[in-house]
């Protein structure tokens, strides 16, 4: 049996997109809004897995539901430490408050909704303040 699944997930390296959402939704109904790839295709595997050798157990689902909500990363900075990033000739400066992080006046929940409201396009906020390796 575990041969099969290995078979079955490495199959997935040939999907594109729309194959991997018309996969999920013959085998488990109603696919997931990603639009990565990569992340789709790891996502389909994991579920092809679990439901040919189980899922996570009841002690590892109690173990994570304990610990709680994810913080945002960049919070773990404390409250008042200030992010900087040139950016377009600009200096941003990016400051890590309670529930958030404030950019020109406003507050956002994330270093990931700040860089998209700088940027105007879809980014990994820890990656682009530097707290990421490029």
């Amino acid at each position: 049996m575990i041969d099969a699944v290995e078979t079955e997930i490495e199959a997935l390296a040939r999907l594109n997109l729309h194959q991997l959402r018309d996969r999920w939704f013959r085998q488990f109904g109603r696919p997931p809004q990603f639009r990565s790839t990569e992340l789709f295709r790891l996502m389909l595997a994991w579920r092809i897995q679990a439901s040919a050798l189980g899922g996570l157990d009841r002690e590892l689902r109690n173990t994570l539901a304990r610990r709680g909500s994810v913080e945002a990363e960049g919070l773990h900075l404390g409250h008042g430490a200030t992010l900087r990033r040139q950016w377009q000739g600009r200096e941003l400066v990016v400051e890590v408050v309670e529930h958030g992080f404030r950019f020109d006046g406003r507050i956002y929940k994330s270093l990931s909704a700040a860089a998209t409201a700088i940027t105007g396009a879809k980014w990994n906020g820890p990656k682009f303040f530097g707290l990421r390796a490029p």
